[in-house]
């Protein structure tokens, strides 16, 4: 099968952020096309982070022959003072069109986030028809105690320096608090909006994770409109970046994505 209109879409989406300034090709958008493939997952990364963040779930799926395009949020992956100047409505876009160029070449198309990307994806599933959703560490509430006056805080205090770990390289060395500022913006458009979400949703959470509290990722779940809905929360030894290869559960968890997927659109078929 020729998946000429998402490979088109995907080749601008390079040039663009070639042009917006990424010159890692780890933090460029991406697609895997395994052969014969019917169904497509649009993968969102997190806050700061850029695609290569997806891009082990993209490589999990290929192996079970489901595509996947793995989109760039505008002011990720090029400088934390590119994107104090990006606002949620501009991520949104992106993942949107990410959507309506999957839609285009497959009857089935899914949506996998990352964090801040479970929002995103959260919020188009409100307004596109998804056949369903696989959320890694979604949230409402981010566990900073100062995160609620991002928009006071960013005058004074532009950005937030990371401790160095495991995952500096991957990430910017700065949260830019105007960015934070648009996350609250998000998560209040989002939050009356969840019980319009009918499709079905896998979730997890990591006890370790002390990024965003994880309680609100579980009332996010709970307060969806889907008749099917899985939360599993993993021990203390398992953090927020629960897609790379520091969970020790991950690939646990990837299977458990590519069953729910599976098994959702085989009962879509069967009641087709």
């Amino acid at each position: 099968m020729e998946h000429s209109e998402t490979n088109s879409a995907c080749h601008a989406a390079r040039q663009t952020a070639q042009q917006e300034g990424v010159t890692d090709p780890d933090n460029l958008p991406f697609m895997l096309l395994p052969a014969n493939a019917t169904i497509a997952v649009l993968l969102v990364h997190g806050f700061t982070a850029t695609p290569s963040e997806m891009r082990p779930v993209a490589e999990q799926l290929s192996s079970a022959g489901i595509a996947s395009y793995g989109v760039r949020l505008p002011g990720h992956g090029t400088s934390p003072q590119d994107l104090s100047h990006r606002r949620w409505e501009a991520w949104y876009k992106t993942v949107e069109l990410g959507h309506q160029s999957l839609k285009k070449d497959f009857p089935s198309v899914y949506g996998a986030g990352m964090s801040t990307g479970c929002l995103l994806l959260s919020l188009l599933a409100v307004h596109n028809p998804l056949n369903g959703l696989v959320l890694f560490s979604p949230y409402l509430r981010v566990a900073h105690k100062l995160a609620p006056y991002a928009s006071l805080i960013k005058w004074f205090m532009p950005y937030q320096t990371r401790l160095e770990d495991e995952q500096s390289s991957r990430y910017y060395h700065r949260r830019p608090i105007a960015g934070v500022h648009q996350i609250n913006r998000l998560i209040r458009t989002l939050r009356p909006l969840l019980p319009q979400i009918s499709c079905p949703v896998l979730a997890f959470n990591g006890e370790g994770d002390q990024t965003v509290d994880i309680a609100s990722g579980r009332q996010l779940v709970e307060n969806l409109g889907s008749t099917i809905k899985q939360h599993q929360t993993f021990g203390p030894d398992v953090g927020h970046v629960l897609t790379l290869e520091e969970n020790p559960c991950r690939q646990v968890m990837f299977e458990q994505m590519t069953k729910f997927i599976r098994e959702t659109d085989n009962q879509k078929s069967l009641s087709a």
